[in-house]
């Protein structure tokens, strides 16, 4: 583990100078470029377990674990092992495989409402195609989504998104038409009265609401008690869908994903980042009746070239698994609740005002002096000082997500002595900051 003081990035500053010259603002993300908490992005080399070591040879403990997939840490030996071997016999074929199938039936498993299942390539494609399926169940154009919440970038989703877009400040992104954005309502997160006050205007011509049930891209900002059932309500009642975006917090809310901690059924779900294992894999998944109407069993169309990777499937249904067995995500649990209390408690004695969350193996920390539960309350936390923790933190070796607006993840891999060193360096860099 690198100590304060002993961290230099003189390869990565060379290696980000390069990729600049090629690669639109040096990364293939924007919120790795590290805009918003000041320097330049450390370009990793290797991962293990908990920590990653970048390409100057620091290394870190990491809470970003690829922005979550990798529930069980960095190469995980059963998930290595899978991918090796499904790589040794063809790594694509575009033809079904039996491990589609298995996999898709472990989800059925384990997600409420989800009866059938077709796999993607990545959260994006998962989420616009779940909503072009509820355009075509409900003969309706009109989708409802919430300010902060990020669905991916498909042209329709980039209103008032969370996330990188928030990060690097920009209201909604050129290149997309006015007409493409025109049937997107967007309603207040955590406020049942903006979603009905839609609902009375346009209920009849509304096919949808799409949401994070935990959300996670505006930082972490879980549901409000009632917020997610008052949906369920009013979908049911004006004959919408109602679309749960698990592709962050699925497994990583519960075992079982969002919809089984609190105990709703959505008509659809997708899924993402764990399923994977740390590979582009994406589901989308819902009730049989609506699903049927994916080709080529009905008329609406979409096709993914690398769908059902065997690698990704591979990765996907050995990560589940792991998580599965008992206890495990109950420990991963726990170790969650008692960083995200340690951090509280340090800011606390440096005399700094924080809003802590955690929901599983997610959790969240603003630097606000009132409870975020809304973007509005989000944007108004104080993103330099954010800033300055990211970075008296990273010079301790800890690596924690590059933006205020983003969610922090636990591995089953971090150890309790990990969480030790953590909050030693919490401590510290609260007092530097403060």
């Amino acid at each position: 583990m690198s100590k304060a003081g002993s961290i230099t990035h003189a390869k990565s500053i060379a290696a980000f100078e390069r990729a600049t010259q090629v690669i639109p603002g040096g990364v293939n993300s924007p919120v790795r470029a590290f805009r918003s908490v000041g320097g330049q992005p450390v370009f990793i080399a290797s991962g293990a377990g908990a920590h990653v070591r970048d390409i100057d040879g620091n290394e870190y403990l990491d809470y970003v674990l690829s922005w979550g997939p990798l529930i069980l840490g960095h190469a995980y030996p059963a998930v290595v092992e899978a991918v090796s071997r499904a790589a040794a016999n063809g790594a694509s074929f575009g033809a079904p495989t039996e491990a589609e199938t298995e996999l898709a039936e472990m989800l059925i498993g384990l997600v409420p409402g989800a009866e059938m299942v077709r796999l993607v390539s990545s959260g994006t494609e998962a989420t616009m195609t779940a909503l072009r399926l509820a355009r075509a169940a409900t003969g309706r154009d009109r989708i409802v989504k919430f300010s902060g919440c990020y669905h991916g970038h498909a042209d329709m989703l980039l209103v008032q998104a969370g996330s990188g877009v928030a990060t690097l400040g920009l209201p909604d992104s050129p290149g997309v038409p006015a007409g493409a954005t025109a049937n997107t309502l967007v309603a207040t997160y955590n406020d049942l009265a903006s979603v009905e006050e839609l609902f009375a205007r346009f209920g009849r011509e509304i096919a949808a609401i799409i949401v994070e049930p935990v959300a996670g891209n505006m930082g972490l900002v879980p549901p409000v008690p009632g917020f997610l059932d008052g949906l369920r309500d009013i979908t049911s009642r004006h004959g919408a869908l109602l679309i749960f975006d698990e592709v962050l917090c699925g497994f990583r809310a519960g075992p079982r994903g969002a919809a089984a901690l609190y105990g709703i059924e959505p008509d659809l779900v997708t899924l993402g980042k764990v399923i994977g294992g740390g590979l582009p894999l994406a589901a989308y998944a819902g009730k049989r009746e609506i699903m049927q109407q994916v080709a080529p069993a009905g008329p609406m169309y979409q096709a993914g070239t690398l769908s059902g990777n065997p690698l990704a499937v591979a990765a996907g249904i050995e990560t589940l698994r792991a998580i599965g067995e008992p206890g495990v995500f109950e420990a991963l649990e726990q170790a969650t609740a008692r960083l995200i209390a340690g951090f509280a408690e340090a800011a606390s004695d440096a005399g700094i005002p924080v809003q802590t969350a955690r929901v599983g193996s997610l959790f969240g920390m603003f630097f606000a002096d009132r409870p975020v539960h809304s973007w509005d309350d989000a944007a108004n936390a104080d993103t330099d000082r954010f800033g300055h923790w990211f970075q008296a933190m990273l010079a301790q070796g800890i690596y924690l997500a590059p933006s205020q607006f983003e969610t922090g993840f636990l591995s089953t891999a971090h150890t309790s002595v990990d969480i030790d060193r953590t909050l030693e360096a919490a401590r510290s860099a609260m007092r530097q900051i403060g």
